[in-house]
């Protein structure tokens, strides 16, 4: 028996009981007649006359809990809802591609957005109205959803013509966004542009970027370490630096549990909103893998570890694929699971040893959040720990691990997106290639394996979402665009072939099913997906890096790796087609700016020859993976023919005196062979 069945026994649930999404089966037992999105629910508004009531978040949303505890559990407002409108509720997370659109509209009406996404529409699925979170009354300033419903009600009944009018015109100013494409070419102005307004906007306190609330932004640092390391701007790594330091040593890090929450609600990065996400963990451990390898600082790499270890532990499903998600609430508490008091804390470490604690992590009786504890580490010297003293604070984190444990868990929205699943795959492949960890590589294959078993129809579709042996929605852009990513990672680090013709594979279905073949740039959702009122095409960088911005990255790195000058032309297009959106405001399209600078650095092409399992050959790849290369591409030849039939121009790099032989090129031009490790040593870096 589940929690929902637990709670909602007595209750009668209505039609979202038959989804397989978290999210909507929160929803399946609220006094509002639910329906699921999809031609039923369209064909009743239109049958019964009325608009529709469409309703977005996601499960792990703590002001969609608040709504839905206020509003959608609420007798009152169900009966309005019921009454006049037709009820729809939508998983984000599994339907990109609504969100996208309503969350657009929002912007557009309001100059805001967020989760609860509240959007009115005809049954045409034209919008009207828009709105996120609603109090059930009005007050301080906000309508209440008991006026905003019954006001809409008597304004579809009175008038229904400056509605639709208005609705008409809403969905004409959205689709003119999406199709209106200026070609312009960009360059090293747009790069510089976008470092000056990261340097800009610097907390030179705190690290991150503005004041509050604070996001992580990995894509932001990944740049900026790129531009450090092309430019030798010493600014941009002490950004980089800065704000790693400072968003772990905060309590959006659990210095207990390890991973990372989803933003700081203050400009310290104490205060999290306490959920956890698969996709922040997934790029947070990358950028510090990342860092680690620009630095030799093996304080990143402990970080990183770290949120390895929370993944592994909590965030895995027993045939290895990642879950998405854990919430902030539990027993109705926004982080109730992770706050302490300094009470609890003595009583668990005892006399001896609670004030260690307390004194590191800013345990006090006062607390620092509503009168409890968030640990953290923040004006703490981190340099003046010694190791008896790290030994000490390692066994005491973990009296207190087993002591949380023990409490309610928050709940984990257990379904596996393809998409985010790549952002992990890549994240571990690239950890294990860089630390040498065979573990993290294993875990990387293990769950590409699941994708590529579980997540494909038998059309050759690749799926958006896995749960409880169930597939659902063709996969968006994200996730062929993600899963092509974490695929060219796994070739890199295991040189395995069949993961670089996957990816090649898999970025040509994307071209066929995304690829707008009139204005150029990639679709979000596929030429065979449900035909919504725009197809939209996005390339802001947000919480995630955009689809668009990653597949133009991939492209660039798929060229290279396979001599396929096709595929650059593509890469190409892509900045023509949003130069003059990006060029709006740069820093905002962080992950498609490290994909311009990568097209313009002359990178190393380096191949090795050589059969894997020769030292010289495993001397050379460590030599690559202890280097900070992000502009080089790595292959490795062993007389595949497999390879060959990808790469034409790899027959030619032959071992040399039966040795195993390196050559690089750069910038169109190719050095000596090398069979010598320390002369290959000087030339790659």
């Amino acid at each position: 028996m589940t929690k929902f069945d637990t709670i909602n026994q007595n209750r009668i649930p209505n039609k979202l009981i038959n989804e397989k999404s978290p999210y909507l089966l929160q929803h399946a037992y609220n006094p509002v007649n639910w329906n699921p999105w999809g031609e039923e629910a369209f064909a009743q508004a239109k049958a019964e006359d009325k608009p529709i009531f469409l309703s977005i978040g996601y499960s792990t949303c703590h002001w969609c809990h608040v709504m839905e505890k206020e509003s959608f559990e609420n007798e009152a407002v169900a009966a309005i809802l019921n009454k006049y409108f037709v009820a729809i509720k939508v998983d984000r997370e599994e339907r990109p591609d609504i969100d996208s659109i309503y969350m657009t509209v929002c912007q557009a009406l309001t100059g805001s957005g967020g989760w609860p996404l509240t959007i009115f529409m005809t049954p045409d699925k034209q919008p009207f109205y828009a709105g996120t979170y609603f109090p059930v009354e009005s007050k301080y300033g906000m309508p209440g959803i008991m006026d905003v419903l019954n006001s809409i009600a008597e304004q579809w009944n009175d008038k229904r013509e400056d509605i639709v009018k208005s609705s008409e015109t809403i969905v004409e100013h959205i689709k003119g966004m999406n199709t209106r494409v200026n070609r312009e070419q960009m360059g090293e102005e747009e790069i510089h542009n976008a470092y000056n307004s990261f340097k800009s906007v610097f907390d030179m306190n705190y690290g991150g970027f503005g004041s509050s609330p604070k996001f992580p932004s990995p894509h932001n640092l990944k740049f900026l370490l790129r531009y450090w390391k092309n430019y030798k701007e010493p600014k941009a790594l002490e950004i980089v630096e800065k704000t790693l330091e400072a968003m772990h040593a905060g309590g959006i890090f659990d210095h207990i549990g390890f991973g990372f929450s989803r933003y700081s609600t203050d400009e310290k990065w104490l205060v999290p909103h306490f959920e956890k996400m698969l996709y922040d963990n997934a790029l947070l451990s990358a950028v510090y893998v990342e860092a680690f390898e620009a630095t030799g600082n093996v304080f990143y790499k402990e970080v990183a570890e770290k949120i390895f270890t929370y993944i592994a532990r909590d965030m895995t499903s027993p045939e290895g694929a990642f879950y998405s998600a854990e919430d902030a609430d539990s027993e109705g508490e926004e982080g109730k699971f992770y706050l302490l008091t300094l009470k609890e804390v003595a009583l668990v470490l005892g006399e001896q040893f609670y004030k260690t604690y307390c004194e590191h992590y800013n345990i006090t009786g006062k607390g620092n959040f509503e009168g409890r504890n968030i640990p953290n580490l923040i004006g703490m010297d981190s340099s003046s720990k010694n190791e008896d003293l790290q030994e000490k604070l390692e066994k005491m984190r973990q009296r207190l691990f087993e002591y949380r444990e023990r409490r309610i868990h928050p709940y984990k929205d257990d379904k596996v997106l393809t998409s985010w699943n790549g952002l992990m795959i890549a994240a571990l492949a690239y950890g294990g290639r860089i630390f040498d960890n065979s573990s993290y590589i294993q875990q990387a294959e293990k769950a590409m394996d699941f994708i590529l078993s579980n997540m494909i129809n038998e059309k050759g579709r690749l799926m958006a979402r896995y749960r409880e042996g169930e597939i659902a929605h063709l996969g968006y852009l994200e996730d062929y665009a993600f899963t092509v990513h974490a695929l060219i990672e796994l070739y890199e680090t295991t040189f395995n072939v069949k993961y670089l013709s996957k990816a090649l594979e898999l970025n040509e279905d994307m071209l066929k099913l995304f690829k707008d073949e009139d204005q150029g740039g990639l679709f979000l959702y596929g030429i065979d997906g449900e035909k919504l009122i725009v197809r939209p095409k996005d390339i802001y960088d947000g919480a995630v890096p955009s689809g668009n911005s990653v597949a133009t990255l991939n492209m660039l790195r798929l060229a290279r790796l396979t001599a396929n000058s096709e595929l650059e032309k593509e890469a190409y297009g892509q900045f023509e087609v949003f130069a003059s959106k990006v060029k709006t405001i740069e820093s905002a399209h962080a992950y498609f700016m490290t994909a311009l600078l990568y097209s313009m650095v002359p990178g190393k092409d380096i191949i090795i020859s050589g059969q894997e399992e020769d030292e010289e050959t495993k001397a050379m790849i460590k030599e690559i993976n202890s280097t900070y290369l992000p502009f080089a591409t790595v292959v490795l030849n062993t007389g595949d023919e497999s390879l060959n039939s990808i790469n034409s121009e790899i027959k030619t790099h032959k071992p040399l005196q039966g040795k195993t032989t390196a050559y690089i090129c750069e910038n169109f031009n190719c050095k000596e062979p090398i069979i010598d490790l320390q002369k290959f040593s000087q030339n790659i870096s």
